[in-house]
């Protein structure tokens, strides 16, 4: 593609500075590469632009409306990007755009938009939840808030969260079909689990006395693909479940749903990661999300 813009540039310096050699000078280049790139406008005008003679460089009439507007254009160019850069160090503005997964976004996303958009008056926030793995460009998206473990990408990531897993189960459940003690007791039970591929195919226990840690296969007649249906079937009393602590910190502490099996917790966690496509210039409004998830969500300040 040819680079219209630079050779107007080179033609405007040209005309200002009187010559091939001064306008080289200015911009780096040889008088030679000056004088094609004059050429190569006036060939795809199909017109001559200016008459070079030994003392001075002269116009036509053509190249006296180009020289014009290509001022004019030039002048724009300069004045969009200086826009642009005042506002990229200005207040956070504009349309973000933003996904999350279902799980952490109805947790810790939603519940904290109105502080955000409180604090940055001036953003847009479109907000999308869901559990399918988007491509950032091709989607428009400014930032994606993931869980588990991070694909390898070419994208920027930044850690928000990082939460310890736990097996859960309501208090209703338990009355029923009793409380397993000992990993080999969720034999007899309903294990509720996610339907998409993980990283181990069981869930994992660590014995409390040697270290040792293993994976069990549990048994269950539900999957789902996300977080927040597997909390509202544990409260539902359907069956146990192993979710990040994050889905269920209001229900441990409130009593609707009980921990199990914690001396055999083997202490792994699930990350949250922001990521968002890298660039040593970061729009405002990104940088200012991400910052401000990591700091709420990171000390753990979810509104309850």
């Amino acid at each position: 593609m040819d680079n219209r813009a630079g050779e107007m540039m080179i033609f405007v310096e040209a005309v200002e500075l009187g010559s091939f050699s001064a306008a080289g000078r200015r911009l780096g280049m040889s008088p030679s590469a000056v004088s094609k790139a004059i050429a190569r406008i006036e060939d795809r005008l199909g017109t001559r632009l200016m008459i070079r003679s030994t003392r001075a460089l002269h116009l036509t009439a053509e190249g006296e409306v180009y020289a014009e507007r290509a001022r004019r254009v030039l002048g724009e160019i300069e004045e969009a990007e200086r826009a642009v850069a005042a506002g990229a160090r200005a207040e956070p503005r504009g349309r973000l755009r933003v996904s999350a997964s279902v799980g952490f976004g109805t947790r810790c996303v939603v519940p904290l938009v109105p502080e955000f958009l409180a604090l940055h008056p001036r953003v847009e926030l479109d907000l999308s939840l869901t559990d399918t793995v988007i491509d950032l460009i091709d989607q428009r998206t400014d930032v994606a808030l993931r869980a588990g473990a991070l694909r390898d990408s070419t994208l920027k990531a930044r850690k928000i969260l990082e939460s310890p897993r736990v097996i859960v189960a309501a208090p209703g459940y338990l009355a029923r079909h009793g409380t397993p003690e000992v990993p080999q007791a969720l034999e007899g039970h309903n294990c509720l689990s996610f339907n998409f591929r993980r990283s181990l195919d069981g869930w994992p226990f660590r014995d409390p006395a040697s270290g040792a840690t293993w994976t069990r296969e549990v048994f269950g007649n539900v999957l789902v693909d996300n977080g927040v249906t597997l909390r509202q079937l544990c409260l539902a009393g359907l069956g146990i479940a192993r979710i990040a602590r994050f889905h269920v910190e209001p229900d441990l502490r409130d009593g609707a749903l009980v921990p199990l099996l914690e001396p055999f917790n083997p202490q792994d966690h699930e990350a949250v990661h922001a990521l968002y496509v890298g660039h040593e210039h970061l729009a405002a409004r990104i940088r200012a999300f991400v910052d401000f998830l990591a700091l709420r969500v990171g000390t753990g300040a979810v509104p309850r």
